[in-house]
């Protein structure tokens, strides 16, 4: 999978500037972020940052733009070959595998979606249309049902792919709470829906 990212060595300033906003914002959310703690995040000037983007909206959508690349080229690492288990669940793992190698990508979903602010539902909307766009090819290719209705195949893949990205805190937090020295390992959360 290309990486959306890269890395500092071979990024233009905007995108060192946009890459330093995504993991502020994923450390300590949007709203407590200023565009100079971008600056400086991004050993940049404030009138660079508001150059490239102009607002901390602008930059927040570049943001969004960036996460949302991941999803994609997650996505489309797996062609759409094989049957529809067969794709959905190398999909899923292909999007589970870039969460993991991508820590403020986690980061920065659990503040957009469980901590929503009203600027932030575009990003919500962008997913959904991501995920539709999926589901309308899948359907097209024979790899999706098409008796069932698209809104529940597209809440069912985000439920699939995002259930145990945002149930992952609480879930460790209630290991800790009752697990004792016999226990070896935590369980693993799957989320599985009916298609």
């Amino acid at each position: 999978m290309l990486n959306p990212r890269a890395t500092n060595e071979d990024l233009t300033a905007k995108a060192r500037i946009r890459n330093a906003a995504m993991d502020l914002f994923a450390q300590y959310g949007e709203s407590r972020v200023s565009l100079r703690a971008v600056a400086a995040e991004a050993s940049v000037t404030l009138g660079l940052v508001q150059h490239h983007f102009k607002t901390k909206a602008g930059l927040r959508d570049a943001v969004d733009q960036l996460v949302s690349e991941y999803f994609y080229q997650a996505v489309h690492s797996i062609p759409p070959t094989g049957t529809a288990t067969e794709v959905a669940s190398a999909r899923d793992d292909a999007v589970r595998r870039m969460l993991r190698d991508n820590p403020a990508v986690v980061n920065y979903l659990r503040r957009t979606i469980l901590e929503p602010e009203p600027t932030q539902q575009k990003f919500l909307e962008r997913l959904v249309e991501l995920t539709r766009n999926e589901v309308v090819s899948l359907r097209e290719s024979g790899l999706a049902s098409t008796t069932r209705r698209e809104s529940t195949q597209i809440v069912a893949i985000l439920v699939r792919q995002f259930g145990e990205l945002l149930l992952a805190p609480m879930i460790d937090a209630v290991w800790q709470m009752v697990s004792g020295p016999d226990d070896a390992d935590k369980p693993h959360l799957t989320i599985t829906v009916d298609e």
